[in-house]
């Protein structure tokens, strides 16, 4: 099993940043627990059903992503790194490929950087994705800020 994070060029990425009133422990814990991870995942109107969550390199994750369009959209992805609290690096192996590099930094008390990279292998790839993605990705985030409020209460 590959456990390097590939080098990619910008023209293969789709990277989201989000500051969050968290600590990078909590912030971390919101993307590790299922528990939590099953209430903000995915776009917004979206609900899950984890069917697998073994976290660990190697492991699977398995999920079944439900739309406000009644669709239903099955996800599997291989844990491949994980460095308990600042990184989760997968792969997906269901369409559309590309992996996933999650980062937790610490930027003061109670605020962590949160950097939610799409990896692809080819600029065609990543652009297929693209114009659609990134503001899906911030309404993933709207969510995760929602959960972590929650986490705290």
């Amino acid at each position: 099993m590959l456990s390097e994070i590939p080098n990619t060029t910008p023209d293969c990425e789709i990277v989201s940043t989000r500051i969050v009133n968290a600590s990078q422990e909590l912030a971390f814990t919101a993307w590790t627990n299922p528990e939590h991870l099953k209430n903000w995942w995915g776009p917004a109107g979206f609900t899950n059903t984890f069917h697998e969550f073994d976290l660990r390199p190697g492991g699977r994750w398995v999920f079944t992503m439900h739309g406000p369009d009644k669709g239903n959209y099955e996800n599997e992805v291989e844990f491949i790194k994980i460095e308990k609290p600042s990184l989760i690096y997968w792969k997906r192996h269901s369409k559309p490929l590309f992996h996933v590099l999650a980062t937790f930094e610490e930027v003061e008390a109670g605020k962590t950087k949160v950097v939610f990279k799409m990896l692809f292998t080819s600029a065609e790839e990543c652009n297929k994705l693209k114009g659609f993605v990134v503001d899906k990705n911030e309404e993933n985030f709207d969510r995760l800020e929602v959960e972590l409020i929650k986490m705290v209460s």
